[in-house]
């Protein structure tokens, strides 16, 4: 991808090795495709291409976690607010952040990136140039 991060397996694999062993290239490249929904690889979005390949890489591993987690039956999200254990109920919430957070923090590469990010969700007021005062007759 000329001007932006683009998916390097070897890479991702070497740092997330865990994760590699379970997720092909060609499943961590469809997951790379689902991250860049979420942040864009394009360089004139980025200053840092290193820092943003580094976000990417844990958002292809956030991705790829889940979806281990739910072919592994583990479909659940959130802390455990409950649990029965005749005729098995579990009850799970999210509570004290929003809804961007909660899914960034069902993994350890999320919560990962959602700290990491931070600069990235704040908003920086720059002023414009002062602007003359209108003059009405």
């Amino acid at each position: 991808m000329s001007g932006g991060v683009a998916f390097d397996y070897a890479t991702w694999a070497q740092r997330f090795p865990l994760l590699a062993a379970q997720v092909g290239a060609t499943q961590a490249a469809a997951y790379y495709a689902q991250a860049t929904l979420i942040l864009s690889p394009r360089a004139r979005t980025a200053q840092d291409m290193a820092r943003r390949a580094v976000l990417l890489n844990l958002l292809v591993a956030h991705v790829a976690q889940l979806e281990l987690q739910v072919a592994q039956g583990n479909g659940l999200v959130g802390r455990v607010s409950d649990a029965t254990q005749g005729s098995i109920t579990v009850r799970t919430q999210m509570e004290g952040q929003g809804a961007s957070a909660a899914w960034f923090n069902q993994t350890s590469y999320g919560a990962q990136f959602w700290a990491m990010s931070r600069r990235l969700r704040l908003a920086r007021y720059v002023p414009g140039w002062p602007q003359r005062a209108a003059v009405w007759p």
